[in-house]
């Protein structure tokens, strides 16, 4: 028996990488948000605080 035109069916998987839109926009908030405090002390010490001494 001659088997070289056999009918094989692929099953075809597509994997997607799932991302959470509201979590990446959270987290980007919360950086800036410490990124802004952090230069406003910065901002404090060098206006304030550094002319004292």
């Amino acid at each position: 028996m001659n088997e070289s035109h056999r009918n094989v069916e692929v099953e075809r998987r597509d994997v997607q990488k799932k991302s959470d839109s509201s979590l990446v926009a959270s987290t980007f908030i919360k950086y800036a948000a410490y990124i802004i405090i952090f230069f406003g002390l910065l901002y404090f010490l060098v206006k304030y605080v550094f002319p004292m001494f």
